[in-house]
């Protein structure tokens, strides 16, 4: 049996992967505008499991599905076998046996490498603690539709280096931008943890109005991420310098754009103006999920697809 092809990392792309999909999320995206049915997975269907909670994951993959022709699976870790101890690589013999597609979001990296091992069906990364790539998938997506290829472009990343920066340096080694990322001391980025494999592309700062300076993209998340709130009140005090106002966001390029994963904080990680305002494009970027993610569940059981 031909091994399935998972997405698990950013990394686990070529560029020549993710010109395919942007390519195919654009045309697959104009059909939804356009009310044209286009129904490629008709009769396919995705099994999406559920550890950690979510608004986003869930809405786009599961009607992304539905409106590729296909059907969707609820899965909550808290209402099957594997909430009651049912090994991973049990699980994954007979969920890949009764469907076409899995998506995951959970909490280690560990989970969902060793689901997809056992898997005889394409794994998606919905969300792990380590790695958020269908999230970067769609934010790179929305920067190409406002301001064009984000090759030899600056991200600045303001905050923790959780899940989403981490897979921000992947995406830069891969698409050729740079990231400039800057945390407050102890939240650093740990190269090992984020799957690095060059370093050419990332420079960390003490000052986030430095690592904003002259980007054409600020971004940010959360200061306390799914998983760690018991240390939400010392977070908070770490945090406390790391908000994207108006000021960081006019050291930026003039023409830069802000975007957030959601949900957000006003007035923690970002100030109501700044998301709120006219650089923000976070409504577009949320939007963009539905459409990336239909483009990858195409790409990752058809393969290429041609208009």
């Amino acid at each position: 049996m031909k091994q399935p092809r998972h997405y698990l990392q950013f990394k686990d792309f070529t560029r020549e992967d993710y010109e395919q999909v942007f390519a195919r999320t654009r045309w697959i995206k104009d059909k939804f505008k356009r009310y044209e049915p286009y129904h490629p997975l008709f009769d396919r269907s995705l099994v999406m499991i559920f550890e950690k909670a979510s608004t986003r994951t869930r809405l786009s993959f599961e009607a992304g599905m539905q409106q590729l022709g296909g059907s969707a699976i609820y899965l909550n870790t808290r209402d099957s076998q594997l909430g009651r101890g049912e090994p991973v690589e049990d699980a994954a013999q007979v969920i890949s046996r009764m469907s076409d597609l899995v998506m995951i979001r959970t909490f280690e990296q560990d989970i969902i490498e060793r689901f997809a091992a056992h898997s005889r069906v394409p794994v998606i990364n919905g969300l792990t603690n380590e790695y958020h790539p269908c999230q970067i998938l769609a934010d790179i997506y929305t920067f190409i539709e406002h301001r064009g290829s984000i090759r030899g472009k600056t991200v600045a990343w303001v905050g923790d280096s959780n899940n989403m920066c981490n897979t921000w340096l992947q995406a830069a080694e891969l698409l050729d931008f740079n990231v400039h990322v800057s945390t407050p001391p102890g939240y650093e980025v740990e190269p090992e943890r984020a799957g690095l494999y060059g370093t050419g592309h990332f420079e960390q700062f003490e000052d986030p109005m430095q690592a904003c300076k002259g980007a054409d993209l600020v971004t940010t998340d959360v200061w306390t991420s799914m998983g760690f709130e018991a240390e939400n009140d010392e977070r908070m005090k770490d945090f406390a310098d790391w908000c994207v106002d108006a000021e960081m966001m006019g050291n930026a390029r003039a023409d830069a754009v802000f975007m957030h994963c959601l949900p957000a904080h006003r007035g923690e990680e970002v100030t109501a103006d700044v998301i709120d305002g006219p650089q923000s494009v976070v409504w577009d970027e949320a939007e963009n999920r539905l459409h990336v993610q239909k483009a990858l569940m195409e790409y990752l059981v058809l393969g290429k697809v041609e208009d």
